[in-house]
């Protein structure tokens, strides 16, 4: 279950509140998913930043958190959590599960990781046929496997990278805006892991599973309403409110959902290249009044 500690003080509450303003980001990527800096430049940017407690989060795997706890020792003043994003199904829309402080060596975890990264490469064939058959060429695999560090975990970042590079965009945003999303000629739906799963293995693994960029989801409100039971149902009780997905309005809107369902707040950047998101790591702004930090736990030890 989530490890929600003692109330604190309202005056220690606000402190813990503000510190996400630079020093929290528990949310980012390194090219070990679809990042574009290698773990240990993840950590180097991140404490240059001012980060104080970061989260590797890659996508569907572990592969890069060696690499970036070895930096992390070499970073005086930056704590680092094991941390990874699954990839997981609800109601044919794509939602994204982040684990934080997880045992990379639980083999429950590591096994469902590898069921979806299975997944995720018949998917990458899939992806490339629909490309090739859109817009008459060859080679899209070849061409975003080049873009990848990580074969195992081929996403649309990869083959939109590609798609730049063939001129088919101007950039990476335009590529998924006329291609790679969904009812584009590029997008193919897949089936990932449940709900109640990825957050199962996220806590055998002695993680904290949070619901990443609710405002991202492509539901209508009774399915979103519907995820929410499914997540609090299998254990699920916190919630990404600032995160470079939200603008200020979504941000206030998750802000009061976490208060009303007493889920702990997250705060993550979501980052991947420079100059690609809303926010750089460790310059998101603090959660809103009234919420419940779930980094309390880790600035207590």
């Amino acid at each position: 279950m989530l490890r929600i500690s003692s109330p604190l003080p309202e005056a220690r509450l606000a402190a813990v509140v503000s510190f996400a303003g630079g020093g929290v980001d528990l949310h980012c990527h390194s090219n070990a998913s679809d990042g574009v800096l290698t773990p240990a430049q993840v950590v180097a940017r991140a404490r240059q930043n001012g980060v104080r407690l970061l989260a590797l989060t890659d996508h569907d795997t572990l592969a890069g958190l060696d690499e970036a706890f070895a930096s992390a020792r070499a970073h005086h003043g930056l704590r680092l959590l094991a941390g990874v994003e699954i990839s997981a199904s609800f109601c044919d829309a794509s939602v994204h599960i982040v684990g934080l402080d997880v045992d990379a060596d639980n083999a429950t975890l590591r096994a469902g990781l590898q069921r979806v990264r299975e997944g995720r490469a018949k998917r990458a064939e899939r992806i490339a046929a629909a490309i090739e058959a859109a817009l008459g060429v060859r080679g899209a695999l070849a061409g975003a496997m080049r873009f990848a560090q990580n074969p195992a975990v081929v996403g649309r970042a990869h083959f939109a990278r590609w798609m730049v590079e063939q001129g088919f965009g101007q950039d990476e945003t335009a590529v998924f805006q006329h291609y790679l999303n969904p009812g584009k000629p590029g997008y193919v739906a897949h089936d990932w892991a449940s709900v109640p799963d990825a957050v199962a293995w996220i806590q055998r693994a002695g993680g904290v599973p949070v619901l990443a960029h609710p405002g991202r989801l492509r539901l209508g409100q009774k399915e979103r309403d519907a995820l929410f039971r499914t997540f609090a149902g299998a254990g699920g009780a916190a919630v990404e409110v600032v995160c470079s997905a939200h603008d200020d309005k979504a941000t206030r809107r998750f802000a009061r959902l976490a208060h009303g369902l007493r889920w702990q707040a997250s705060v993550g950047s979501d980052f991947h290249a420079p100059g690609k998101a809303r926010f750089d790591l460790g310059t998101c702004p603090p959660l809103p009044p009234g919420q419940r930090p779930i980094w309390t736990h880790w600035l207590e030890e």
